[in-house]
């Protein structure tokens, strides 16, 4: 089958509206439907579409997908197997569950997500810990080779993942430290399916890393350092292999509750919960880095007691938030709008996953997208 100029604009405007898992069946139709699909240009048109309409976004998330209450006063609660699944951004149902590429849930994490893809490595990272690249709407996995450039066994490892849009591609970001403060820093790129060791490590960096308290925002890896009582935002651009540092705000003294997200595209930091001057209401405070300078916001205002931990943002820039019912053991996800103060209950009931004395629950924004189809 060939298509007319025309013919074929048309029917482009017709797919790139479609999901990824229905465009997946089309690519066994023929060989040029597979062809147009399968093609870079059109994996980037589906894409930018749902980037800008707000096309097929989900919220990804590691749930119980039954839950109830155990009745022996001894077991306060019953876990069921957690799942990994797609919720609606806008009611919450649940869309889709995901089968796990690795075949299991448990001792995975998810390190980045972007434009569709996921980087899931092992629960507890070490210097070889393989790393995962997965598109769950493609149902697509690659495994990077592992990397050859580490002779010393480090014990601190942090990963993160995401797109560089000055370089069209996709990097994961692997910091490594010894308990002598040796230090490595390595480079996947999804391009040239390889790694590259970085040479130059400024002598600041030798500090303290918050191993959960870490974001990857347009190609640039940013973490929480700390320097005694000072906190920092340390940054490397993947792309420029260039390090820089930003002094938080003086404001900020505790790491309790500190944690870097993006907040309508800019690099941000939320701290502490304290009471507000509002009655019965708990505040967060908010700052945005810009060009290169903290500016702070407004607070987060919410009901008192609602939130126990910040989780990150939606597509909608709503925090998302958890609500734990101690009691009954059971996390639930709740959003916070900035204007109206309000939270609201999504129905989700999250995973608490628990290594060593640090806890991780799982909620991000999800856009479905066909890249690694042609990989």
């Amino acid at each position: 089958m060939t298509f007319t100029l025309g013919k074929k604009e048309i029917l482009i405007d017709i797919l790139v509206r479609l999901p990824a898992k229905s465009l997946v069946r089309f690519l066994c139709t023929c060989k040029s439907w597979s062809d147009l699909i399968g093609s870079s240009s059109f994996v980037r048109t589906h894409l930018d579409r749902n980037v800008t309409k707000h096309a097929h976004v989900y919220l990804l998330c590691l749930h119980h997908p039954n839950f109830e209450c155990a009745i022996d006063p001894n077991d306060p609660y019953i876990e069921e197997e957690v799942q990994w699944s797609l919720f609606s951004n806008e009611t919450f149902e649940q869309c889709s569950k995901l089968s796990h590429p690795l075949g299991s849930t448990e001792h995975y994490v998810i390190y980045g997500s972007s434009n569709g893809l996921v980087c899931i490595s092992d629960e507890i990272l070490n210097f070889d810990s393989p790393i995962h690249i997965w598109n769950p709407s493609a149902r697509k996995l690659k495994t990077p080779p592992i990397s050859t450039n580490i002779n010393i066994k480090f014990s601190c490892v942090v990963l993160q993942f995401g797109f560089h849009p000055g370089v069209n591609d996709y990097k994961a970001v692997r910091m490594m430290r010894t308990n002598k403060n040796a230090l490595a820093v390595e480079v996947y790129s999804l391009r040239t399916n390889s790694w590259k060791m970085i040479e130059a490590i400024p002598p600041w960096l030798k500090c303290t890393w918050q191993h959960h308290k870490g974001i990857f925002f347009n190609g640039v890896a940013y973490h929480i350092i700390e320097k005694g009582p000072i906190f920092s935002i340390m940054s490397f651009d993947s792309g420029s292999e260039e390090f820089e540092e930003f002094i938080a705000p003086d404001a900020i003294c505790s790491s309790l509750g500190l944690c870097i997200h993006v907040y309508k595209e800019q690099i941000c930091l939320l701290s502490g919960f304290y009471g507000s001057e509002e009655e019965d209401m708990d505040k967060i405070d908010l700052w945005v880095l810009q060009e290169k300078r903290w500016k702070q916001l407004c607070p987060f205002i919410f009901p008192l007691d609602h939130c126990h931990r910040t989780i990150g943002f939606s597509a909608d820039n709503e925090l998302l938030m958890e609500r734990r019912d101690f009691i009954k053991g059971i996390t639930h996800l709740c959003l916070c709008n900035y204007e109206s103060k309000q939270v609201l209950e999504t129905g989700i009931r999250l995973a608490v996953m628990k290594y060593g004395d640090i806890e991780f629950l799982f909620a991000i924004t999800y856009i479905e997208s066909l890249v690694l189809s042609n990989y």
